[in-house]
């Protein structure tokens, strides 16, 4: 028999790890919702032809497609973004602007590495249906106030705009060359583009444009915007280009400087993908944050040291098989007064093991009913993260441990 593994690129979340990615979620969901974005949730699984086409050919070389039982061709969703410009066009009287958030699985069959998986969760935020630039600053802002409520301090909002690349090269082969400049030296890439063909004077040229770039109106404007929402870590960058062939304005990634695991935000304005699927024409801006990088640098920075590792707040042991309906009757009082209780499920394992039991989850308080206690309508409460114990009258307890 093989040894039991997940396979190459997907996790299992125990526990422990949970409690990290809930208190992320609730957290964003809390800063989305504050901006007015509602909660929009797709399949999993979509028509190829929804998929294909879209980001490029690199991109759909990392696509799961496959035909399903019944001979269709389908995959799984590479990103959000395209699973929402189809809603929209599947969709048309939605009320616009539509502002949505989605918190969902992706998957890219692509070469693991740290914080880069084949099964990876999106936080996505879009506003769809108008050109303001407001929206673009918008997105800049919860951005910023995400990552703030989350305890990030050190990170920078790289931004640029499509349009100033294309004012430089409309070659969206170069342009995925470009894009691995925080990968790769100056060097690297420009023999790259030589392999694709380019020369000298050419490579030069482009070289020059993006390092005499400088903020164009439209993009000006959406930094000043954003500064007045509060943003105050944005920085503009000319050799940012995002890898995806759908952006056509504004884009944007967002970096820490520890650890090093590449960008933990990305997104950009896309005005023409909800038309290329046959739906209405219409303009868009959005941005994804990683949840699992994110979580990645929360554990490794130990962002929250006070994280509670289970929502569980009292253990209720069970004494003997006498007493069990006793035990059974409490941990109900307790719930019923909003309070976390598990009660142990065997009244045939010593009380010592019990107390094991909770402090291997950590448990807050432990809750012992024995004979003693039953007759005094008391309960034995124990603290366990100092080991201290009392008695106390039953009718006392919720509040002791609330």
């Amino acid at each position: 028999m093989t040894t039991p593994q997940t396979l190459k690129g997907f996790r299992d979340f125990l526990p422990e790890t949970m409690a990290i990615r809930n208190r992320v979620i609730n957290t964003l969901k809390q800063v989305f919702e504050s901006y007015g974005f509602a909660e929009l949730q797709t399949p999993t699984l979509e028509y190829a032809e929804v998929l294909t086409g879209k980001y490029g050919a690199e991109a759909e070389k990392l696509m799961y497609l496959f035909k399903d039982q019944g001979g269709r061709d389908v995959g799984l969703k590479y990103d959000l973004t395209v699973p929402l410009a189809r809603v929209m066009s599947q969709y048309p009287d939605l009320p616009k602007p539509f502002k949505r958030y989605q918190i969902q699985p992706a998957f890219r069959a692509e070469n693991t590495q740290k914080s880069r998986y084949r099964e990876f969760y999106q936080c996505d935020i879009d506003t769809v249906g108008t050109t303001s630039l407001y929206a673009d600053a918008e997105i800049l802002a919860v951005i910023s106030d995400s990552l703030i409520a989350l305890g990030f301090i050190d990170f920078t909002i790289r931004i640029n705009s499509r349009k100033i690349l294309f004012g430089i090269t409309n070659s969206t082969s170069v342009l995925q060359s470009l894009d691995k400049l925080d990968k790769k030296s100056e060097a690297e890439v420009k023999q790259e583009l030589v392999d694709k063909g380019l020369v000298a004077d050419e490579i030069s040229k482009i070289f020059a444009g993006i390092k005499s770039a400088t903020p164009d109106t439209d993009l000006q404007q959406v930094i000043n915007l954003a500064a007045k929402l509060g943003v105050d870590n944005i920085k503009f960058d000319p050799t940012l280009v995002r890898g995806l062939d759908y952006y056509t304005g504004t884009i944007f990634e967002t970096v820490v400087t520890q650890p090093k695991v590449g960008s933990i935000t990305g997104g950009g304005r896309y005005d023409n993908l909800i038309k290329t699927l046959g739906g209405p024409d219409l303009p868009a801006v959005g941005t994804t944050l990683g949840l699992d990088r994110i979580c990645d640098v929360i554990a490794e920075l130990n962002l929250w040291p006070d994280i509670k590792l289970t929502t569980t707040k009292v253990l209720v042991t069970i004494f003997s098989a006498e007493l069990r309906d006793k035990s059974i009757e409490l941990s109900i009082r307790l719930r019923q007064t909003g309070i976390g209780v598990e009660l142990y499920p065997d009244d045939r394992i010593k009380l010592d093991k019990q107390l094991q039991y909770a402090a291997r989850k950590k448990i807050p308080y432990v809750v012992i009913l024995g004979p003693e206690e039953v007759a005094k309508d008391m309960v034995t409460l124990k603290n366990m993260s100092i080991g201290e114990q009392k008695q106390l009258p039953t009718d006392k307890l919720a509040a002791s441990v609330s």
